[in-house]
C-alpha cells in the first residue's frame, strides 16, 4: 500500500479550508492508499486550527509564525512530510475544493505517464472558476526563449495528459523521486513564484511536467487591481518590499530581492535585464496616472 502526503497552508479562511478538506477527505477510488495530511495554520485568529483539530483529529496541524506566507507555509508542511518519506506529495491550496475523482486523476495519470517512459513525471491539477467554468490555474508554459523567463502562457487542460514547462501549485502531485532529487520549495522565496521555480528546477534535473486530462477542482482567480488603483511611485516601492509585492493590472512586482534570485536562476545570460524589466510597469502607471489626474483637473 503506497503512502501519501497532502501539504497545506492556509490563514483566517476557516469555512473556505474546512471545504476544502471536506472535498479531499471525500476522494474516490483511494482505497489502496493512505493519506496523511500536513497543515500549517499560520497564526490564524479566526480558530481556523481549532476547528480543523475539532473536525478533523488525525490531521497533522503545524503553527506557524504568523509571517510563512504561501511559500513559507508550504515548505514547512512539506519539511515535516519528507522527515517521513512518503511515496509522494500532494500541494492543495485550501481555496481549491476537488471534484471526487481529482487524485484519482492524477495518479492515475502518473502511472500512465510511466508505462510510457515517462517515470520522473509531475503532474498538476487544472481548475476551473466555479461560476464560469473557465480555466483559472494548472499547468504553464514558456512563450519561447526570446521571451523573459517568467512570461508563460496557459495551459488549456484537454483528453490527454499535456507536457508543460512549470505549474501552479493549486493541486500537484510530486513524487518521491523528485522530491529526493530536488528537495523542498526555495527559502529565499516567501509568497509568489515558488510553485513555479519548483517545476522549472524539476524540468531542469530532468523530470517532465504534465496536467492531468480535463478539469479536477475548482478555484476563482485572483481579483486583479484597476488601472486607477495603481499606487504613487513610493507607495508602490514600499509595497514592492512586502512579502506580496505590488499586484498591477497584468504582473505583480515580487520583492527586489526574491525575484533577483528568480532571474539568476532562469533568466540566462540577461537575468539581469530580466530582473529589472518589470519594474518599468510602476514607473509607467504611475506617471500615466499622474497625466490621467492632471487632465481631469
Amino acid at each position: 500500500m503506497k503512502r501519501f502526503a497532502a501539504l497545506l497552508t492556509c490563514y483566517n479562511r476557516k469555512a473556505k479550508t474546512l471545504e476544502c478538506l471536506d472535498a479531499l477527505f471525500q476522494q474516490e477510488g483511494v482505497e489502496n492508499m493512505t493519506l496523511d495530511v500536513y497543515l500549517v495554520d499560520d497564526g490564524s485568529t479566526d480558530g481556523t486550527g481549532e476547528a480543523i483539530i475539532a473536525a478533523y483529529p488525525d490531521i497533522r496541524v503545524i503553527t506557524g509564525t504568523g509571517s510563512l506566507f504561501w511559500n513559507g507555509g508550504m515548505r514547512l508542511a512539506f519539511g515535516e512530510a519528507i522527515a517521513h518519506d512518503y511515496d509522494g506529495y500532494l500541494w492543495l491550496n485550501d481555496d481549491t475544493i476537488l471534484y471526487a475523482d481529482a487524485l484519482r486523476s492524477l495518479l492515475d495519470t502518473a502511472e500512465n505517464l510511466a508505462k510510457k517512459g515517462f517515470e520522473k513525471a509531475i503532474v498538476s491539477a487544472s481548475t476551473q472558476d466555479p461560476q464560469t467554468g473557465e480555466l483559472t490555474y494548472g499547468g504553464m508554459k514558456q512563450r519561447g526563449w526570446f521571451y523573459p523567463p517568467f512570461n508563460m502562457q496557459e495551459v488549456h487542460p484537454g483528453n490527454l495528459p499535456l507536457q508543460c514547462d512549470t505549474i501552479c501549485g493549486n493541486f500537484v502531485f510530486i513524487p518521491r523521486d523528485a522530491v529526493v532529487a530536488i528537495g523542498n520549495l526555495d527559502p529565499q522565496l516567501t509568497h509568489y513564484a515558488g510553485d513555479w521555480d519548483y517545476g522549472l528546477r524539476a524540468k531542469q534535473a530532468g523530470f517532465t511536467i504534465w496536467i492531468a486530462p480535463g478539469y479536477q477542482g475548482t478555484c476563482p482567480r485572483n481579483p486583479k487591481p484597476s488601472l486607477e488603483s495603481t499606487p504613487e511611485l513610493q507607495e508602490g516601492l514600499q509595497k514592492i518590499g512586502q512579502p506580496k509585492g505590488l499586484a498591477l493590472q497584468d504582473v505583480t512586482l515580487h520583492p527586489f530581492a526574491e525575484w533577483k534570485v528568480l532571474m539568476q536562476r532562469h533568466g540566462g545570460i540577461f537575468w539581469f535585464v530580466f530582473w529589472l524589466l518589470p519594474y518599468r510597469r510602476l514607473l509607467w502607471n504611475s506617471v500615466f496616472k499622474g497625466k490621467k489626474q492632471s487632465k481631469a483637473l
